[in-house]
């Protein structure tokens, strides 16, 4: 049976947007070795049942036109409706989250194993939970994390 590479990527990247929400951005091959790019959106449910996922197939002759599209809408949400707003929040929020959960895997692979036990045991006897842990976010662009 011959090799598909149709839906196989060559290169891939993604891009976290929050707690719910990725994009995905795939290199595919053809089988006439030509190259185009899918988009993705993937969302996870609110009722925790699986993702929602929203595709976009880019061309190559359509990348020079989408790039300058995308380029000149963003520019005009940043320069003319939005520019006092500070875009940049939400990477340092990004690389914070990061950070702690980097500095969270690397205490518990550090925990012994007997204080691990106590933690934990002290996590199920616990009845309140967080006040955060059953909110929903109140929209698509809630970026606490």
């Amino acid at each position: 049976m011959e090799n598909d590479n149709k839906f196989e990527s060559v290169y891939s990247s993604k891009v976290r947007a929050g707690k719910r929400r990725t994009y995905f951005f795939d290199v595919r091959q053809t089988k006439g070795d030509d190259y185009y790019i899918t988009i993705t959106e993937s969302t996870k449910r609110f009722d925790g049942n699986g993702y929602e996922r929203h595709k976009i197939f880019l061309y190559k002759e359509d990348f020079n036109r989408f790039m300058n599209c995308l380029n000149d809408t963003v520019d005009h949400v940043k320069n003319d409706l939005m520019p006092d707003f500070d875009y940049e929040l939400y990477e340092r929020r990004q690389k914070e989250w990061e950070e702690k959960l980097a500095l969270e895997g690397e205490a518990a692979y550090n925990k012994p194993a007997s204080e691990e036990a106590v933690h934990n045991d002290e996590a199920v006897a616990s009845e309140e939970p967080s006040s955060t842990e059953n909110e929903e976010p109140s929209s698509d662009e809630d970026m606490t994390w």
